[in-house]
């Protein structure tokens, strides 16, 4: 006689919402629920633009390089007294490489920082009049400039909503949110500018490098904290207690 099938009791996997079933959604479901995530991320960090001192979008886009694999307190401390010598594209063309690696040397990679420093600069006094263009295509253009790069600048000192940012955090968050599969961040790029309004292109990236920072970090995510919570599909693995192994 076959036994009937009891269901399991859910108080030992209960959550304060109904899980995202990320893998089953349909394009339009997945579209609004990538757009209520904006919304409360914008209530939730208002104050979303970079934390880089600059005064000048080269000054931004010179800050920006150096940014790479560094933190923006960093990346600020040096800045203030590397701007205070060096501001135009014509002031970064003339120093000696050995000079501005001395200056930028705790930022990390400094040698091919600075290579790509001055040969930027050189290209924008050479070919754009000692002026940073306003196009992704003018700006891909330039040594050691990409798309990363080139969307901080063009939505930070440009307000334009070329692209979308995609560092460490936007890769991590968009994978976790279920909003990519991709591991490439030229691909996540893609997959997020298909998702979201072109409007809010110019925003995402901060929004959630901000979170990424203060809630959603890469070993001990605050799930518990999390704002968006009800809306990421990852929330339920990190929620579920471990699995029991059987004794022999």
């Amino acid at each position: 006689m076959l036994k009937k099938k009891t269901r399991t009791s859910a108080s030992h996997h209960s959550t304060k919402h109904k899980p995202v079933r990320s893998s089953k959604e349909s394009p339009a479901r997945k579209r609004v629920r990538a757009a209520t995530i904006i919304a409360v991320l914008h209530q939730a960090y208002p104050e979303s633009s970079t934390a880089l001192i600059h005064r000048s979008p080269f000054q931004l886009l010179v800050a920006t390089m150096l940014s790479a694999q560094c933190t923006d307190q960093r990346v600020n401390a040096v800045t203030q007294n590397l701007f205070a010598r060096y501001a135009s594209p014509a002031d970064f063309a003339s120093i000696s490489q050995e000079e501005l690696e001395t200056i930028i040397y705790s930022t990390g990679f400094f040698r091919m920082k600075a290579k790509n420093i001055i040969a930027c600069s050189k290209e924008l006094v050479k070919n754009h009049d000692g002026q940073v263009p306003a196009t992704m295509d003018a700006l891909t253009r330039l040594p050691g400039v990409g798309r990363k790069t080139a969307n901080v600048v063009l939505s930070e000192a440009f307000g334009l909503s070329e692209g979308i940012v995609v560092d460490t955090h936007v890769h991590r968050l968009a994978r976790r949110l279920g909003l990519t599969k991709r591991d490439d961040p030229v691909r996540i790029e893609r997959d997020l500018m298909d998702l979201v309004a072109p409007e809010e292109w110019r925003y995402l990236g901060g929004l959630l490098i901000l979170h990424g920072r203060r809630v959603c970090a890469a070993r001990r995510p605050a799930c518990e904290r999390c704002q968006i919570a009800e809306h990421c599909p990852s929330v339920v693995r990190q929620s579920q207690p471990p699995r029991r192994t059987a004794r022999p």
